[in-house]
């Protein structure tokens, strides 16, 4: 049993809040979903909850709290705000000296200020995963297709770089081919990153009649893990394939999986591979 009576979702963009908030319905948890406005999916207009602007701080909580969340989570793509034109209301002005810091410091500074500010105002500050925990990526192969012996090699080649990137704060995903890395993930994302990699030359990537090279994702050594961690789905499986990519590599318990089901269906058909590794299979990093 949970350590929580009411869960408050404050959701951004894309799949894994509707995921999340489909997952609380079906089981019959209790639970009010804030939607962040402009980008929060339309799906979630049918969960209980309100819409409120990002800056809306006092009066998201206030809402939560009435609703009686006693614990949130915090998930779905949020882009860093320009502050210049976010409209504050007093809670949010109240934080915006720390906001300010902690975003000269880097992604994972400002969320830790942002779980702290819940956190002091009474909130339990869950992941999405102790919500739900078939979200988290098992080990091994996936699908009907396993990567090979050598790209396991690119599998350990990418997640070393992953593991040093993202100790230096700038991105959770690498794209590695017969050892050399093609691409890093950056502010762009993993969508964009990917379709960067589709427009290299064949020379140094594969194709969808001859595939070559790995993404492999997980998340930073300084990750704050309640919130961003790695997030995959079917959009990821059709990225990888449309780049000629072998397949997808995520380390095993350190990603969240939209749609499990879909994914290899969606992978199988593609002829790529999905893996979960663990840290001893890439040596440790």
């Amino acid at each position: 049993m949970s350590g929580w009576r009411k869960l408050g979702v404050i959701a951004g963009g894309g799949e894994l809040p509707v995921v999340l908030a489909e997952h609380l319905a079906a089981t019959q948890r209790p639970y009010f979903v804030a939607r962040l406005a402009y980008m929060a999916s339309p799906a979630l207009d049918q969960h209980p909850g309100e819409t409120f602007n990002l800056g809306a701080m006092g009066a998201r909580m206030d809402a939560l709290r009435d609703a009686g969340c006693d614990a949130v989570v915090l998930l779905g793509q949020v882009a860093r705000p320009d502050l210049k034109t976010l409209e504050l209301d007093d809670m949010a002005r109240a934080m915006l000296p720390a906001i300010l810091a902690a975003m000269q410091q880097g992604d994972d500074a400002l969320l830790r200020a942002v779980l702290a500010e819940h956190e002091r105002a009474g909130f339990r500050v869950i992941g999405p995963d102790e919500a739900m925990r078939d979200l988290l990526a098992p080990a091994g192969a996936w699908g009907a297709v396993a990567p090979s012996d050598a790209q396991m090699a690119d599998i350990k080649q990418a997640a070393k770089v992953a593991a040093a990137t993202g100790a230096l704060d700038i991105g959770q995903g690498v794209v590695v081919c017969d050892g050399l890395v093609l691409a890093v993930e950056a502010q762009e994302g993993t969508d964009a990153m990917l379709r960067r990699v589709a427009e290299l030359p064949l020379t140094l990537r594969g194709t969808p009649q001859s595939r070559r090279g790995v993404l492999a994702k997980r998340p930073k050594p300084i990750q704050e893990r309640r919130v961003d961690l790695p997030t995959i789905g079917i959009r990821t499986i059709e990225g990888v394939a449309a780049a000629g990519l072998a397949g997808l590599a995520i380390e095993a318990q350190g990603a969240l999986a939209v749609r499990r089901a879909d994914m290899i269906a969606a992978a199988n058909r593609a002829g790529v591979f999905i893996y979960g590794f663990t840290r001893d299979e890439v040596g440790g990093a």
